[in-house]
């Protein structure tokens, strides 16, 4: 009976020891769905490091300040390309311009890449609850669902979102003179029987102010409805459910800067400062500037240039005043999101993201707006906070398409093989980094050409080639122009160094760094 029992026992243990290691693996599994960290991707347009914690000391902004404290800064952070549809396909496919062919504001990221796979997209693949409100990707690369293959709740577009003010004429204005004005446009534009994108083309032909301040409530402008739209998503994601990752665009401070009245009254106007250099670099090529076109676009801007090619610095200060005001009220918007994780508990397992698509010009070098490879243009704010890792920095330059791997790193998901940038994960818990420098490029029309540049913690090196892009091999194209600057002793980029005899090592330094890039990326056909 005893060797029946112990015969017994011997086999409950030989199943025990199958068994076990299968429940504890199930169980396991179990847990790490539960655990499944979800995420929060804030999208900023247009906003540079404007921001106190990148020692903007004249800046507002204590919500992006206070996640920047609990986070991981990334100080020196780069587009692939400074303008608003470029940069987001590079970004939310992990990819940079060469490879998604979206180099312009007309290109649609399908159109070139049917099966191209989106951040988004592969996060929903992975099991994740997907669902993009406001600006994520710019509207004119993808199809009217903004991108439909990425999202698992469809993406809801600003204007289809509730409104409880009045919604704003021609997208942005609230003021009264000014809804007066563009009334009166819409009333010719029907009177001329002008339909769709005619009748808007009219209308902000005859009538668009780069800026306005108006005493209303937050959500008369779209960014407000959108932090609205988004509280209410984050309050039915805390019920539980799927893992998500939420991805929130907000529009400010793009053109034209409005915001709330409260916001424009954070700074004192008579301390606004002008950019201390307004000219072109010395020694510098015409290739690297540009007519500040997206901003003559506004009605009452080419009238403030002066016989110097210089806004007044009436107007100056009115932008700058206008940009600042609209970080900040874009800054309460990001405060409310933050305020509401906390609240449902999401804080505790959400890893938030903080992204601006690229630069931006307030006046320097003459300039307005993006759309060069310069520092200004070219550099934007990347704070990524994850729930119980230690806040920190870095001053090693990373780029946009660097995200896409790291939040796979972070949630457990294997990265795609296609992917070409790098975690950053390696930074964020204080150790080196493969690449240790950024890319950027800005495309040139008049020379069928493009401009890349390269910038390491100190310097930035940048080649003009006419007939050239980087999936071809170099000799196919010709390089007409050359650029150094040396941001420890010329922060504003007053002197273009390539041809100083002192900055002979470093130029052919960079130039290695620039072609071996460039030459790894040539396109090889089988």
């Amino acid at each position: 009976m005893r060797f029946h029992v112990a015969k017994k026992n011997n086999k409950y243990r030989h199943m025990k020891k199958k068994v076990l290691p299968l429940l504890i693996s199930l169980l396991s599994l179990h847990i790490a769905a539960q655990e499944k960290m979800n995420v929060l991707f804030i999208l900023v347009d247009d906003l540079k490091p404007t921001i106190g914690a990148y020692g903007d000391n004249f800046a507002v902004t204590p919500n992006m300040d206070k996640l920047a404290e609990e986070g991981f800064v990334f100080q020196n952070a780069y587009t692939q390309q400074a303008v608003c549809a470029p940069s987001r396909a590079s970004m939310l496919t992990g990819l940079r311009p060469d490879v998604t062919k979206v180099r312009d504001l007309k290109t649609q990221i399908r159109s070139k890449n049917p099966n191209i796979v989106t951040l988004p997209q592969y996060f929903k693949q992975n099991g994740y609850i997907t669902h993009g409100i406001g600006k994520v990707f710019d509207p004119r690369s993808v199809d009217k669902k903004h991108d439909a293959p990425s999202w698992a709740i469809p993406y809801v577009g600003v204007f289809r979102l509730k409104w409880e003010q009045p919604k704003p004429k021609n997208s942005y204005y609230q003021l009264l003179k000014n809804r007066i004005k563009v009334t009166h446009f819409e009333k010719l534009a029907d009177e001329k029987a002008l339909t769709g994108k005619k009748r808007n083309k009219y209308i902000y032909a005859a009538y668009k102010p780069s800026t306005e301040k108006a005493d209303v409530p937050d959500d008369a402008y779209i960014d407000g409805v959108i932090a609205n739209a988004a509280i209410e998503k984050l309050d039915s994601f805390s019920k539980g459910g799927k893992p998500f990752m939420l991805m929130i665009g907000f529009k400010r401070p793009h053109l034209p800067f409005v915001a709330p009245t409260k916001y424009w009254n954070m700074y004192d106007a008579k301390k606004i400062k002008l950019a201390k250099y307004q000219k072109h670099a010395k020694n510098d090529t015409e290739l690297a500037y540009h007519n500040n076109g997206e901003l003559r676009s506004y009605t009452d801007i080419p009238d403030a240039f002066g016989s110097n090619g210089l806004l007044s610095d009436e107007k100056q200060k009115e932008l700058i005043h206008g940009y600042y005001a609209a970080t900040s009220y874009v800054d309460a918007q990001i405060g409310k999101l933050l305020k509401k994780l906390k609240t449902t508990g999401l804080d505790k397992n959400t890893i938030i993201v903080l992204w601006g698509d690229h630069g931006w010009h307030l006046g320097d070098h003459g300039l307005w707006c993006k759309h060069t490879n310069l520092e200004q243009a070219t550099r934007l704010p990347l704070i990524i906070n994850v729930p119980g890792n230690k806040p920190g920095k870095t001053r090693t330059p990373v780029e946009s398409i660097d995200i896409f791997p790291t939040l796979c790193g972070l949630t457990g998901i294997v990265p795609s093989k296609e992917l070409q940038g790098s975690s950053l994960i390696p930074l964020m818990e204080g150790q080196g980094k493969k690449q240790t420098f950024a890319v950027s490029q800005w495309p040139i029309k008049a020379i069928n050409g493009m401009g890349y540049t390269i910038r390491t913690e100190r310097y930035r090196y940048t080649e003009w080639y006419e007939n050239y892009l980087s999936t071809k091999p170099r000799y196919l194209g010709d390089m007409v122009a050359a650029e150094l600057y040396d941001y420890e002793k010329d922060p504003l980029e007053t002197k273009n160094l390539v041809e100083n005899k002192k900055y002979t090592d470093v130029v052919k330094e960079h130039k290695k760094l620039l072609h071996d890039f460039l030459d790894a990326q040539v396109v090889t056909k089988k």
